[in-house]
């Protein structure tokens, strides 16, 4: 998105920027794909996790993909929403292409099948988001964009209190729209709001996809030729809306910066950090993303949050960890 985005807890990357609850199918060992995607248990599930170094290195991937998401907004009166998202795109596709080297001979069809899908909606939800960005403050579409994920967890865990979670979200976003001061949820553009929310529906089947890629593609080849893929898609529209504006120099620079901030950079981050802190707790720290991006917001866009919005946001993360944590924890069946 939020993630390699817009990604509450281990979802993927996120291209996208923000969190995402759980994926939906079993366990591994780390992340196969994007942003924590694919996470039951961590590699180091007891050892280091009371050390602030991992925690450090994933709290600076949250803070690395929310201001890249900031920075894409300071971009967007040069390009529009589909230049930012191609040129995102573009410079992350030709830096994980150059760093990965992935092979692209010896897949089935059901292979290549699966990491279409998986650039599509990593197109899908890059695109969405940043038009929503285009529209409402980074906080709000954030905290939309999370309640995906965040449905996703609670559907596949079949459990009952995480009915209490999505009850504690829907409050967060009820306390947000039931006023219309300030930059609350009252006063959004709706198809800013609609757009977040597609932007979560499309995280919640990015984080399927990134699973079921991640299994079939080794180390981060799958994500970098999804990539590749979501790349491919974007073009026509950022050509289209944005022209020669995406070749001007600066602007490509300013594409590249967003693209290092908002995947190369915490997907490196995270991977680190994975390797020496249980991934419960990654799920859980990757879920206060949403009050990142409001900060973002704060600092490089001048987007104040009243006490109401901050309210409503931070029972959306305590949403998320709850649910997070009642789905590590479940008993096995």
């Amino acid at each position: 998105m939020t993630a390699p985005s817009s990604s509450p807890a281990p979802a993927a990357p996120v291209p996208a920027p923000a969190t995402g609850p759980l994926p939906t199918e079993g366990p591994t060992e780390g992340p196969t794909e994007g942003r924590g995607a694919g996470l039951t248990k961590g590699p180091a599930e007891g050892r280091g996790a009371g050390r602030f170094g991992p925690v450090a290195l994933v709290v600076s991937a949250g803070i690395s993909v929310q201001f890249g998401a900031a920075l894409a907004v300071l971009i967007m009166p040069r390009t529009g929403a589909a230049g930012v998202v191609t040129l995102r795109l573009a410079a992350a596709a030709l830096v994980l292409l150059l760093l990965c080297r992935p092979k692209v001979r010896g897949y089935s069809r059901a292979d290549w099948g699966t990491v279409v899908a998986f650039g599509v909606t990593m197109a899908g939800m890059n695109g969405l988001f940043y038009q929503a960005l285009d529209r409402i403050p980074l906080g709000p579409a954030v905290t939309l964009e999370v309640l995906g994920p965040l449905a996703l967890s609670v559907i596949v865990s079949r459990r009952l209190v995480n009915l209490l979670w999505a009850g504690l979200a829907l409050g967060g976003v009820v306390l947000l729209s039931g006023h219309g001061g300030g930059s609350g949820f009252g006063s959004l553009d709706p198809a800013g709001v609609a757009y977040a929310l597609g932007a979560g529906a499309m995280w919640a089947a990015y984080i399927v996809y990134s699973a079921r890629t991640g299994r079939r593609f080794p180390q981060a080849d799958g994500l970098a030729l999804a990539m590749a893929v979501a790349a491919v898609l974007s073009l026509p529209l950022g050509v289209l809306q944005a022209g020669s504006a995406l070749l001007v120099p600066s602007t490509l620079a300013l594409g590249i910066g967003v693209a290092v901030l908002s995947s190369v950079l915490p997907y490196t981050l995270e991977l680190l950090a994975l390797r020496r802190m249980p991934a419960p707790t990654f799920a859980v720290l990757m879920s206060l993303e949403p009050a990142i991006a409001a900060t973002a917001g704060f600092l490089v866009l001048s987007q104040a949050l009243s006490p109401l919005d901050a309210l409503a946001i931070a029972l959306v993360i305590a949403a998320s960890m709850g649910a997070v944590r009642s789905q590590l924890t479940k008993p096995p069946t």
